[in-house]
């Protein structure tokens, strides 16, 4: 989970991209900066609090060259510069839910404990985008211990329909707690 730092950074980029018409672009210029900061190298000099400030936006600039568009680069430079780097991925996540709620989709978390099966994922998110009226991104996990049934989370909010939790639940009645 982002936090309010990665979601301030993330919600002032969305509006700027917003104001510009530009929301798939900055989504494109943070995964560019996140490409970056993911190679060892790289990683190493702009987390390096021993080099100065100016020495790693410098780096960061230098390493993207001329293949980034300046906005790209003063992106780098300024998460760099407020010590922000570490919190790229979360910022980047934290923008991914900014423009799926701004077009209108959301995004849910279906956890069977087999594997589903590309028929059964449509037809759920199908089943799941006509009850909530908005567009589902459904990413289908896979955990064992819960024996059977699904357990859907989107956002804070969770169904758990899962056998495991309804045997507990059994198993607390019939003991009287």
């Amino acid at each position: 989970m982002a936090g309010a730092a990665a979601k301030r950074y993330a919600r002032a980029i969305f509006e700027l991209a917003q104001e510009e018409g530009e929301v798939d672009a900055w989504a494109g210029r943070l995964a560019e900066v996140g490409g970056l900061v993911s190679i060892p190298e790289v990683s190493r000099v702009v987390h390096n609090p021993t080099i100065t400030v100016r020495r790693r936006e410098d780096a960061i600039a230098a390493v993207l060259g001329d293949q980034a568009d300046r906005e790209t680069v003063n992106l780098a430079r300024l998460l760099v510069e407020s010590g922000r780097i570490h919190e790229l991925g979360e910022i980047a996540e934290e923008y991914s839910l900014l423009t799926d709620e701004a077009a209108g989709r959301v995004r849910v978390t279906a956890t069977a404990a087999v594997d589903l099966t590309d028929q059964e994922k449509e037809r759920l998110a199908g089943d799941l985008s006509g009850r909530l009226g908005k567009e589902v991104r459904l990413t289908a996990r896979v955990d064992r211990a819960i024996l059977g049934g699904l357990v859907i989370q989107t956002g804070d909010t969770v169904i758990d329909a899962s056998l495991a939790t309804r045997l507990q639940q059994l198993r607390r009645r019939l003991a009287g707690v």
